[in-house]
C-alpha cells in the first residue's frame, strides 16, 4: 500500500483528495491544522493528525508519525494547505503579507525539505504542490495570495530541475475556480488586516464585500474532484507531467499569458 501525506484536509480540495486516494487503495495521512477537524476525519475512517505549516514542531511530529506508521517510508507528499487575505495591494500591511507567505510558501518549503531525505533513502517519491491559476497570472484584490503562489511556482520549478538526477518527481497542480471554503476562510483575515473604510478604494471595496461575504455563481467552477483526478495522474502516472492545469480558466489564462502583450492582458484581467 502506497502512502501519501496531505495537508489542508479539513474541507474542499484536501478532503476530496484524501477520500479519493483512500478509495484507490492509498494509505492516506490526512492532516489538518485543528485537532477538532482531525477528530472528524478519524470518525469517517481516515488516518488523521495535526499539521500546521506555521508550527515547525507540528511538522516534525507529523512526519515522524507518518513514518512511524509506515515503518520509515513515505511515497508521496501533497502540499495543499493555504489561505488568502483579499484586499488591494496598497492596503496590505506588512504583517498580513508575511503571514500569507509564511504559511503558503515557507511552511510548504519546510515540510517538503523534511520528506526529501526519506524519499532519497527509499529510492522513489512524488512531491505535488497545489498552486493556482494565480500562480502564473495576476488578479486584482488577490495580491498576497498571488505573491505566494508565484513564489511556490518558482520554488517548485527549481526543485524539479534540481531533483531531476534523483528518483523523486516534483509536480505542480494549477487549479482555477474550484468549489472550496477558501473564500469563507479568508474573511477573518480580511477583517483582521484590511482597513477598507480608510482606503482610497473604499467605494470599490463595497463591490468586493458582496462577493466576499455572499459569494456568487461561477459557471466555470468545478468540484474538488476535478483536482483529485489530476492528483491521481500526478501520483500514479509512470511519467507525470511537470504541471497540470485544471479548469477552463486555468488553461485559457495560460494561453492568453503567452499570446497577449502585457498591457492587453492587464486590461482583460482588470475587468
Amino acid at each position: 500500500m502506497k502512502s501519501v501525506l496531505i495537508t489542508g484536509c479539513s474541507s474542499g480540495i484536501g478532503l476530496d483528495a484524501a477520500r479519493g486516494l483512500a478509495t484507490r487503495g492509498w494509505r492516506v495521512f490526512a492532516t489538518c491544522r485543528q485537532e477538532a477537524d482531525c477528530d472528524r476525519l478519524r470518525g469517517e475512517g481516515l488516518e488523521s493528525f495535526r499539521l500546521d505549516y506555521d508550527d515547525p514542531e507540528s511538522l516534525t511530529a507529523a512526519v515522524e508519525e507518518a513514518t512511524r506508521r509506515t515503518g520509515g517510508t513515505l511515497d508521496a507528499l501533497y502540499n495543499n494547505g493555504a489561505f488568502a487575505c483579499p484586499g488591494a495591494v496598497e492596503d496590505l500591511p506588512r504583517e498580513a503579507l508575511r503571514a500569507v507567505l509564511e504559511t503558503n510558501v515557507v511552511g510548504v518549503h519546510d515540510l517538503t525539505r523534511r520528506v526529501i531525505p526519506i524519499m532519497r533513502r527509499q529510492g522513489h517519491g512524488r512531491i505535488v504542490n497545489c498552486s493556482s491559476v494565480l500562480g502564473f497570472v495576476a488578479y486584482p484584490w488577490r495580491g498576497a495570495y498571488v505573491a505566494s503562489k508565484f513564489a511556490m511556482e518558482g520554488l517548485t520549478d527549481v526543485l524539479r530541475i534540481e531533483m531531476a538526477d534523483t528518483p523523486v518527481r516534483v509536480i505542480l497542480l494549477e487549479p482555477g475556480p474550484i468549489a472550496s471554503r477558501i473564500r469563507e476562510n479568508s474573511i477573518p483575515h480580511f477583517e483582521r488586516w484590511i482597513d477598507w473604510r480608510a482606503s482610497a478604494r473604499a467605494d470599490q471595496y463595497r463591490t468586493l464585500l458582496g462577493r466576499l461575504y455572499e459569494g456568487g455563481e461561477d459557471r466555470w467552477q468545478l468540484p474538488a474532484s476535478a483536482v483529485t483526478e489530476k492528483l491521481v495522474q500526478a501520483l500514479e502516472s509512470p511519467r507525470p507531467r511537470a504541471r497540470y492545469r485544471i479548469t477552463v480558466p486555468s488553461r485559457t489564462a495560460w494561453v492568453l499569458r503567452r499570446l497577449l502583450p502585457t498591457a492587453t492582458l492587464d486590461r482583460v484581467l482588470g475587468r
